[in-house]
């Protein structure tokens, strides 16, 4: 017999409700904070969507400073270059000078180093003398588990920004908008069932083995390498026309929620089937019926049973879109934001700390 959890059986309006009041409480009491203390420090993002703060399109005013400051991206994420777009564009704070030409380096305010980028030689690392005031900023959006040589980073850096909601600076892969007026969502024509997209295939992985249980019960397309083509200007269209899209991470870490959901999923329309951290991680982003979690189900049959139920009743499917009559996702233009909230997080943190152990943190 499937086990269904109270979140499957209340009514999805409830948990909407619920959901859009307690963001709007926990917005008001962030927003007396920061106006009483005006320095957050590492807990600003933790306790709530950043879309409530400082998303695009939700601006929110911060303690501007005297003179521009300039920060220095060591690399280019995964040595791809960006726009570097103005910050203003983002939030109401003093534009910050951001750039990565090197000889800027003894003049930097601040330095962002890219994980990936350093990680597998120290020489990678800046090896100049830094000015007492020059804060280094560790910037990773990989899980712990493809986030090698973290001992490297000890007593170095002065400021985390990851997807982690308790980082210095929270750089999450998509988040919800909370609209301003509702608005009718319409579904996208449905004609197939589950997909699911994946570049690395790894048999040994938790996410391949239970793909490997519930494709005895239910029809799975696969797209990626060694799969079906899945052109990037056709993607969304694509997946618009399933169901269900299986946003399967490659590592099971807190927060650790991708553009697998965000993007392919909610982004094309299709209702997101997670494997992940625990069902409570999720909810602190999204509403407890716009998901299903594998976690849900003792077994793929189950879970299986489940979607071929729902691909039957379109009442009870259609339930889990009514969150976006008040909700809308939305991702960060990579990379311009990120480097953006850097920019304003300098701007409202006046302490300088060093981080000793970034390994025990981050794992």
């Amino acid at each position: 017999k499937m086990i269904l959890g109270p979140h499957m059986r209340s009514p999805a309006c409830s948990h909407l409700l619920v959901f859009l009041l307690a963001q709007f409480i926990t917005a008001f009491c962030l927003f007396a904070y920061v106006r009483l203390t005006r320095d957050p420090g590492p807990d600003l993002w933790p306790g709530l969507p950043s879309t409530l703060t400082t998303q695009p399109g939700n601006k929110m005013a911060t303690p501007q400073i005297g003179s521009e400051l300039t920060i220095l991206l060591w690399t280019w994420p995964f040595g791809q270059r960006t726009d570097l777009r103005k910050c203003t564009e983002f939030f109401d704070i003093q534009d910050c000078h951001i750039t990565a030409n090197r000889s800027w380096y003894h003049k930097a305010d601040a330095v962002i180093v890219h994980h990936r980028d350093v990680c597998y030689n120290r020489k990678a690392l800046p090896q100049g003398p830094r000015t007492p005031s020059q804060r280094w900023i560790w910037f990773n959006l990989e899980s712990p588990s493809h986030s090698p040589n973290l001992g490297f980073m000890d007593h170095l850096f002065n400021l985390t920004m990851s997807y982690r909601r308790d980082s210095d600076i929270f750089t999450p892969y998509g988040w919800l908008e909370v609209l301003s007026q509702p608005q009718n969502f319409s579904i996208p024509a449905k004609s197939k069932l589950v997909a699911w997209a994946v570049s690395n295939w790894s048999p040994a992985s938790h996410r391949v083995k239970y793909y490997g249980e519930l494709k005895k019960y239910i029809q799975v397309d696969i797209y990626g390498s060694h799969h079906m083509p899945l052109p990037r200007d056709k993607q969304l269209s694509i997946l618009s026309q399933y169901k269900f899209y299986l946003a399967f991470e490659n590592s099971l870490h807190e927060d650790y929620i991708t553009e697998k959901l965000w993007k392919n999923a909610l982004g094309s329309g299709a209702v997101p089937v997670v494997l992940g951290p625990p069902r409570e991680n999720y909810e602190r982003f999204l509403p407890s019926d716009a998901f299903i979690h594998i976690d849900d189900f003792p077994t793929a049959q189950g879970l299986a049973q489940y979607l071929q139920e729902l691909d039957k009743d379109q009442v009870r499917y259609q339930r889990y879109f009514q969150w976006r009559t008040w909700l809308k996702p939305s991702e960060p233009p990579f990379w311009a934001l990120h480097f953006c909230k850097a920019c304003q997080a300098l701007q409202v943190t006046e302490r300088y700390q060093s981080i000793p152990a970034l390994a025990k943190w981050f794992q």
